[in-house]
């Protein structure tokens, strides 16, 4: 040992920046989770019993109920909920799609989220009018009168060309370690912003054609189906019903259609629930022995769509936080630093829960000046300044978000933090045998550590395999308990578990950034795409 020591010396090796764990208590960590660990059944419970957890539905009202009598009953403290203004609860009951002309077919369809029932079963010819902006309208009026208008255009198929099942080589891995440049574009968010008033003024011209329903083609191939809807709060309720149709179903249809009349009945029947129009974020503490050092917090969704039972997305993270909670109480540990557990809710529809979170506890931003940008979620303040920090803002010393499905953990992405890289490699330098040992300098996005960086906090997504879940699984009707590999959730339990407590018992905090300030834009000299949809 001490050889290598003086090798490392004379190599110009920089000592370690922060300790790992005492090896026992990691093989005591890495007991539990093998041998005694309850990962598996927190999923299944999470997918087989209670299934999709939109937010706001019945369904998540009960896992939210659900998941904080775990946490309890594992004995963690000061389990709560945090709330926040969301909107509507919205479900399925049932639904039914079939071409009953020019013959009867059963076709492969759903509801899309927080579109209307259809009061009992609606029979109607079909037209087929593409329409993917404001312009087209022009072409379309007068058409759509009692039709059931199908809006996409039926793309031809593509030749599936990559595999539908990978997991990540050391190549692919260190491929990601990439220091990306951060872009400031002042058309950043604007074609989220379109999309959201597109399907708005898209449901409003079809009801005053007088369309009687509308129906979408699905992005993917294979029988797949989303469902994804976006328009959750009341004012905004569409006034039609809506069904997404499964590509090669809708094709057929798209075909027949060009030969002559094509009918179709529509039997959605959902519901709203109004009783509540608040998400709930759940929330767990391990108490910290030191009440200046502040807390390092683990989180997930815990809401999904409805296609599926949400089990990639992301009943895997939030069991995985979960069991990383049970685990750490069951051994009794004492951290310098409370941690934390969070399961979010509203994250699907825009991270709305971390948002909540931020807003709450660590800093704040003006209003979007834009009144109908300013009603939207939090993406749309992430170009105003200046930020505040509020009190809390100093108290959280780092974030670990599961939410990449449930392949196992290889690493984490260090957000452009490249001061967090040593000490992260040294708390994950344990876990090498189990392929959990890189951290890439590169920033990823779409899910809740993303606003809690943007704020200059050391918050992180760890790296996953992926498995099926980008080319399957996510946000789908098969987003089911078959497709999670439960050896991995073991292992990702054990390294998540063993991260935060060394996080929490660090001598040394992660390096925050600098708190941002406005930016300069990256291209000053760029110009407006209309057709931008990013």
């Amino acid at each position: 040992m001490r050889s290598l020591t003086i090798l490392a010396l004379l190599l110009g090796a920089a000592p370690a920046a922060a300790a790992p764990l005492d090896p026992t208590m990691i093989n005591r960590i890495a007991d539990q989770a093998m041998n005694h660990g309850e990962v598996v059944d927190t999923a299944a419970y999470l997918t087989d019993r209670i299934g999709p957890r939109l937010t706001n539905s019945p369904a998540m009202r009960a896992a939210e109920s659900w998941t904080q009598q775990r946490f309890r009953d594992w004995g963690l403290s000061n389990v709560r909920t945090e709330g926040f203004e969301f909107g509507r609860g919205w479900s399925i009951d049932s639904s039914s799609v079939r071409m009953i002309a020019p013959r009867p077919l059963a076709l492969r369809a759903i509801p899309i989220a927080w579109t209307p029932a259809t009061d009992g079963v609606l029979s109607a010819p079909i037209v087929v009018a593409p329409i993917k902006r404001e312009a087209d309208f022009a072409d379309w009026r007068g058409k759509l009168a009692g039709k059931i208008v199908l809006v996409s255009y039926p793309a031809p198929p593509k030749d599936a060309t990559d595999p539908a099942f990978t997991r990540l080589s050391d190549a692919d891995i260190a491929r990601l370690d990439v220091y990306r440049q951060p872009v400031t574009d002042d058309e950043a968010g604007d074609g989220w912003f379109r999309a959201l008033s597109f399907a708005k003024k898209l449901d409003a011209f079809l009801k005053s054609e007088g369309a009687l329903a509308w129906a979408r083609m699905s992005s993917r191939n294979g029988g797949l189906l989303h469902g994804n809807g976006y328009l959750h709060r009341a004012a905004d309720t569409p006034a039609l019903p809506a069904v997404e149709i499964a590509a090669e179903d809708y094709r057929r249809l798209a075909r027949l259609a060009k030969a002559g009349e094509v009918r179709l009945e529509i039997d959605s029947r959902v519901r709203f629930d109004d009783s509540d129009s608040k998400g709930y974020n759940i929330l767990a503490d391990l108490p910290g022995s030191d009440a200046k050092a502040g807390y390092v917090m683990a989180g997930a969704h815990l809401d999904s769509w409805v296609a599926g039972d949400g089990a990639a997305d992301n009943a895997a993270g939030s069991a995985v936080v979960m069991e990383a909670a049970r685990i750490l109480s069951a051994l009794k540990v004492k951290p310098k630093r409370t941690i934390r557990f969070a399961l979010w809710s509203g994250e699907e529809q825009g991270l709305y829960g971390s948002a909540n979170y931020l807003e709450r506890h660590l800093a704040s931003r003006p209003a979007n000046p834009d009144p109908a940008k300013a009603a939207l979620s939090y993406d749309f303040k992430l170009d105003q300044y200046p930020l505040t920090r509020l009190p809390g803002y100093g108290e959280l010393a780092g974030y670990f978000n599961i939410d990449n499905g449930s392949g196992k953990l290889r690493g984490l992405y260090a957000e452009n933090n490249l001061a967090a890289v040593p000490m992260l490699r040294e708390w994950l330098s344990p876990f090498a045998s189990m392929g959990a040992s890189t951290v890439v300098a590169r920033p990823t996005g779409g899910t809740d550590h993303q606003f809690l960086s943007a704020i200059g906090l050391p918050a992180f997504q760890f790296i996953q395999d992926p498995l099926d879940y980008g080319s399957m699984v996510h946000h789908t009707n098969v987003d089911t308990f078959d497709h999670l590999r439960t050896e991995d959730l073991r292992q990702a339990a054990v390294v998540l578990a063993s991260v935060l407590l060394s996080a929490a018992n660090s001598d040394k905090p992660l390096p925050t950034m600098p708190l941002p300030t406005k930016p300069k834009l990256t291209d000053p000299f760029s110009y407006e795409d209309p057709d931008r949809l990013d």
